[in-house]
């Protein structure tokens, strides 16, 4: 069988799905080379009676269900960050019963868990006391489920701020209060514009002399870090002047290959939203990695970035509709509807090019069925098979 995808210039192409999957079986082994974390989507209640604008109505029993299958990839997983659309469809009081009940499913099943502590729980304008205060509120949250606690970026505090020193006393208050050591997130704003000049400066080298100081004056808080910077040399960079025993997770969703293969001078660990639809790919590459044949590694990771790279085109913050997408082709969900209505988010085209991909790389588990939900959509849209 074939099907007609649409092109970005109105015309169709013939594809001829493949007819078997590529994807491993899970693995039984933990992961010893790298800590690896997917940052997990939230599955929508398609029967809820709700617009764009209200509060986002859950499935839970199919959310949790992704991560149980995270989990016995061998993962970890990175719970309500911005995969999870945090201030993208899911707000605070959502965000507060995601951590709560993965957390708590994370302890029944043995599953490694770290969880984003932020501020969008603050709505309009605040000053630094009260942005300080809603980052205790998270953090105190995460941490009373037993979680690691991911210190998240704060559109509040990037609009709060004045300059470095409010981040250096912001971030210093927070992780003298927290019990144990915290990852800090770095997102760039091509995942948010809101975060543009974030720890004091636009200049990125101002910006991480300022991110470094930070570290440096607290190093037994923080366990690692996450940068999403879409900038494998900065990262590189920066990883070689993190202190000893503080780690880098790269959250690069273009170049997550060869900075977690590394070089002779290190590398880095992983955080990454593309891990959510690659798990088994993911899981069997660090494996090999394990092993020590980073040949093998790069064989089974490289082939992967092109959908990358597709899925996480700018806009890059609508990158979470491929994700689910992709989840639901693969027969993680039954519908392809999203919190906050953000399937319309990508087009067609962009959709149709995106399953092309993935089905190349063998990640449907049932390929017969991620081409009748294709072929679904598609008559949805008007396209003629």
């Amino acid at each position: 069988m074939t099907l007609k995808l649409p092109c970005e210039d109105g015309t169709t192409r013939t594809y001829e799905p493949r007819e078997n999957p590529a994807q491993p079986a899970p693995g039984s082994s933990p992961l010893t080379s790298r800590t690896v974390f997917s940052a997990a989507h939230v599955v929508a209640d398609p029967r809820a009676d709700v617009s764009p604008d209200s509060p986002a109505a859950v499935d839970w029993d199919a959310t949790l269900a992704f991560r149980r299958h995270l989990w016995a990839q061998g993962l970890g997983v990175a719970e309500a960050m911005d995969t999870a659309q945090r201030g993208m469809g899911l707000d605070w009081k959502g965000a507060a019963e995601l951590i709560t009940r993965s957390a708590a499913e994370a302890k029944s099943v043995g599953g490694t868990i770290a969880c984003g502590a932020g501020t969008d729980q603050l709505t309009g304008p605040a000053d630094l006391l009260t942005v300080r205060s809603a980052y205790e509120e998270q953090l105190n949250l995460v941490e009373s489920t037993g979680a690691q606690v991911i210190l998240m970026a704060s559109r509040a505090l990037a609009a709060a701020a004045k300059g470095p020193d409010d981040y250096l006393e912001t971030y210093g208050h927070l992780l003298r209060q927290a019990s144990e050591p915290v990852i800090l997130h770095w997102l760039g704003p091509m995942f948010d514009p809101a975060l543009t000049g974030y720890w004091g400066s636009a200049d990125l080298d101002a910006a991480t002399d300022t991110f470094l100081e930070v570290i440096a004056a607290h190093p037994d808080k923080v366990d690692g870090i996450k940068i999403s910077l879409l900038d494998p040399g900065r990262e590189i960079a920066l990883r070689r002047r993190l202190p000893d025993g503080v780690r880098c997770y790269t959250g690069d969703d273009f170049n997550y290959p060869e900075l977690i293969a590394g070089d002779d001078q290190g590398f880095s660990h992983a955080l990454l939203g593309i891990f959510d639809p690659l798990a088994p790919l993911a899981a069997q590459a660090v494996r090999r990695l394990d092993t020590g044949d980073t040949e093998a590694f790069r064989a089974c990771l490289d082939p992967t970035v092109e959908l990358s790279r597709h899925l996480f085109q700018p806009p890059t913050r609508f990158y979470k509709t491929g994700v689910v997408f992709l989840a639901w082709l693969a027969g993680h969900q039954t519908h392809f509807t999203m919190v906050g209505g953000l399937q319309s988010a990508r087009s067609l085209p962009h959709l149709a090019r995106a399953y092309e991909l993935a089905d190349g790389l063998g990640l449907f588990p049932d390929p017969r069925l991620a081409e009748s939900r294709m072929k679904t959509l598609l008559t949805l849209y008007g396209v003629r098979q």
